[in-house]
This record gives structure tokens, sequence and C-alpha cells, in this order.
């Protein structure tokens, strides 16, 4: 693997993480539900925006907004 698909795919493993985490605490187990979708986003500055997303997010609908 180059040496830059590992540092992108290791950012998006972190942002994966941060995101699971910040939906459980927001929403809780509802929260955890959208992970599946989430998890399919290859596109780290997609992951990035919903990461950001979820400090402002009131609603889970608000996420799904923020996933292509």
């Amino acid at each position: 693997m180059p040496r830059e698909e590992g540092r992108e795919e290791g950012q998006r493993a972190a942002l994966l993480e941060g995101i699971e985490v910040g939906l459980e605490l927001k929403f809780g187990a509802e929260g955890l539900g959208l992970m599946a979708e989430i998890a399919q986003v290859q596109d780290v500055a997609v992951l990035r925006a919903i990461q950001q997303g979820l400090r402002t997010a009131s609603s889970l609908d608000d996420l799904r907004r923020l996933i292509p």
C-alpha cells in the first residue's frame, strides 16, 4: 500500500472512531444505527464534515443530509 493511501486510511479510521463515539454520546443507540451508512463513506473530507456536523446537529436528520 503506498504511503499516502496508508495515511488516508489511518485518518479515515480515526474519523470513523470519533464519529461513532460522538453519535453514541449525542444520540445513543439510535445514533449508532447511522454508523453502517457512514462507514461506507470513503472520502476523508466528507467524514470530516460529518464529524464537524455532529457538533451542531440537533437531530440525526441533520447528519443524514451530510452523507452522500
